[in-house]
């Protein structure tokens, strides 16, 4: 993970001079105060995305996985409307697809994860549900994008009335969707040396610890299994996890958000990455 760590790190970097040209060059046709107002986000943005691949946090995945869309959303932009060389737009719409696709990755997210995690945890990411990624969540990234900019642009282009409702619509709208979007962060699988915990608060009330000695095994489930779903209809391959006596868990219905008090001794869960899952239960120690 070390080394993908250099490779975001590098690859952001390498957007401030492929895309920060086309973006410049663009803007030339516009007034003074769009060209400041737009240049001004979009370093600031890169600014924060710096900081979010050099200090490992969920709450830096959140936002470059937010920022990577848009600085290619800017590149597709400044591409069409620049007159500088085809090379260097087509570099600068590449460089940002690279880019999004390294923050958008499950090892970068991993890796974001255990930033704040104590030495003898690991964190392991659970995957989101199958039609949350095909249109709430590009949706929902491109609302934030829009209310972050949409305001202060319209007001350096003098539409003061037009800018100030913007601007407070857009800051209700990114408090609100922002906060939906950490909580996909906030979902994983920890080891802890008594065992492993689920955190999940899209399925569960509360996280929930199982201990080893009640662990009788973790494995990939098979097809037929009939074990409690708490993959949140996430896609990929599920791990069940079968214990030797039923824990107390509270679940929420993440279309009500009723939760529901019950037991279970066996379950499913989806992590973005399920081998690693398993390998580190065997390092554990873990059936």
């Amino acid at each position: 993970m070390k080394v993908l760590a250099w490779v975001a790190r590098a690859s952001w970097l390498a957007l401030a001079p492929l895309v920060g040209g086309p973006l410049s060059d663009a803007l030339t046709s516009h007034s003074p105060s769009v060209r400041v107002v737009v240049l001004t986000l979009a370093w600031t943005g890169w600014g924060f995305g710096l900081v979010a691949t050099l200090v490992p946090h969920p709450i830096g995945c959140t936002l470059v996985r937010v920022l990577a869309p848009g600085a290619l959303a800017i590149a597709a932009w400044a591409a069409r409307g620049s007159d500088l060389a085809a090379p260097w737009r087509t570099a600068a719409v590449l460089a940002s697809i690279g880019v999004m696709f390294v923050m958008l990755s499950a090892e970068f997210g991993e890796w974001c994860v255990n930033g704040p995690a104590y030495p003898n945890e690991r964190r392991f990411l659970l995957r989101s549900n199958a039609a949350l990624l095909v249109g709430p969540l590009p949706i929902s990234v491109a609302l934030v994008i829009a209310g972050v900019v949409s305001g202060p642009i319209a007001i350096a282009a003098r539409a003061w009335i037009l800018g100030s409702v913007l601007t407070v619509v857009g800051a209700a709208v990114v408090f609100v969707l922002s906060r939906s979007l950490h909580a996909l962060s906030r979902r994983f699988v920890v080891f802890v040396p008594a065992g492993f915990v689920l955190h999940d608060l899209a399925g569960l009330r509360e996280p929930v610890l199982f201990v080893k000695r009640s662990i009788e095994t973790m494995r990939a489930a098979p097809a037929d299994t009939d074990s409690l779903d708490l993959t949140n209809g996430a896609p990929g391959l599920a791990i069940e996890v079968l214990l030797r006596e039923k824990v107390d868990v509270t679940l929420i219905d993440p279309r009500t958000g009723v939760a529901t008090p019950g037991a279970t001794a066996r379950f499913l869960i989806t992590p973005t990455r399920p081998g690693r899952v398993l390998a580190e239960a065997k390092r554990r120690r873990v059936a």
